[in-house]
């Protein structure tokens, strides 16, 4: 990756869930190579947490009070967010526009604009078996948009080859788009395990399946942790709640086995960072999951929590298998190393930037002739 990559970044992002631990790597390793880059946020305000990921970097933080995209599928906030970001480009003039969810991508930039996508409701919806509301007016206007946004934008990325293909079937956009996996900086060598079961994520969240975990665990003699914010306990589970990114990284360290009973995983950072943190993986049988994790995890049908408490009484009493699972984990983890995200998405950049450059050129030479 180079050292002197002389562009400035204007990216979006929001505060829930993993697209702010991922923007903040992402961001922050893109400033180290050289690049300037603002963050500019949606959503509710950044914790003190989530600032204290960014204080070792370069990286400008811009927070706006704009709504979520999710939150927002009848687009009354959709005038505001033009307003604001028109003044944010005005004023940065950045060279791309990184926009981490769909409905920026349909505003007018200047600049070239990449689009990630991370999830979408329909994607979730139909993992989830959950869809007869998308019929819904306001939810057809979100997915028109979002069809809008992937046909407006001069490149779109999603982080699995498995959730393109999920925006390939439901929106059928006219570019054929790029898969870059997400990556993390490489962290401290695995340290001693505990006999402890974690798991990680929105816990409120459907899709992550928490309720699955919390019936295999009955029986257990580990216990069972997770971490993340929820609207009620998970029975059966010691919950932690929200933690600082530090403090989630600290557990996953000692922990011997990390599960995600996930319905539906676009990428799943939480799961790469339990790899390389040397926790075996226990994880549902989704396609993203087989994708990128196929030979360094043990999976189970989401939806049986038997099957699930029978692999992880095994494993808690296999010392041999479960030290062969975390090694696979953090050996494999490094595929998803940080500096090759970031060298994708800058070659992605500067191929977009000097395109721009190019059209510019011969728009002024047509203007002179």
């Amino acid at each position: 990756m180079s050292r002197d990559a002389d562009i400035k970044i204007l990216m979006t992002t929001d505060t829930v869930g993993g697209v702010w631990t991922y923007s903040c790597a992402l961001a922050a390793s893109l400033a180290a190579s050289g690049a300037e880059v603002t963050l500019a946020t949606m959503g509710p305000p950044a914790r003190a947490d989530q600032r204290e990921m960014l204080r070792d970097s370069r990286v400008r933080l811009v927070e706006t009070d704009l709504a979520l995209e999710w939150q927002d599928p009848e687009g009354r906030d959709f005038p505001k967010a033009e307003r604001v970001l028109a003044g944010l480009e005005a004023r940065l003039r950045p060279d791309v526009a990184h926009l981490n969810s769909f409905r920026e991508a349909t505003l007018p930039w200047h600049a070239p604009t990449v689009l990630v996508a991370h999830s979408c409701v329909n994607s979730w919806a139909l993992a989830c078996q959950d869809s007869a509301w998308l019929g819904e007016p306001r939810w057809a206007r979100y997915t028109d948009r979002v069809a809008a946004a992937l046909n407006s934008t001069q490149a779109w990325v999603c982080p699995s080859q498995s959730f393109h293909d999920d925006i390939v079937e439901i929106y059928h956009p006219r570019s054929p788009g790029a898969v870059i996996w997400n990556g993390i900086a490489a962290g401290a060598a695995p340290s001693r395990k505990r006999e402890l079961i974690f798991a990680a994520g929105r816990l409120w969240d459907r899709a992550k399946n928490i309720e699955v975990l919390a019936q295999a665990a009955q029986g257990l003699d580990w216990p069972v942790e997770a971490a993340g914010p929820a609207e009620i306990d998970p029975l059966g589970i010691a919950w932690l709640g929200p933690l600082p990114h530090s403090a989630l990284r600290e557990h996953l360290r000692h922990s011997a086995i990390f599960v995600s009973p996930a319905l539906y995983e676009p990428f799943g950072l939480s799961v790469l960072e339990a790899a390389a943190a040397g926790c075996a993986l226990v994880l549902s049988d989704i396609p993203t999951f087989r994708e990128l994790w196929s030979g360094a995890a043990l999976f189970f049908d989401a939806g049986d929590s038997q099957a699930l408490h029978r692999i992880l009484v095994k494993l808690c009493a296999d010392d041999l298998e479960r030290t062969r699972l975390q090694r696979a984990a953090y050996e494999h983890s490094l595929t998803y190393s940080l500096a090759r995200t970031t060298s994708a998405y800058l070659k992605l950049y500067e191929g977009l930037h000097a395109s721009d450059r190019r059209s510019t050129q011969a728009g002024q030479i047509e203007v002179r002739a």
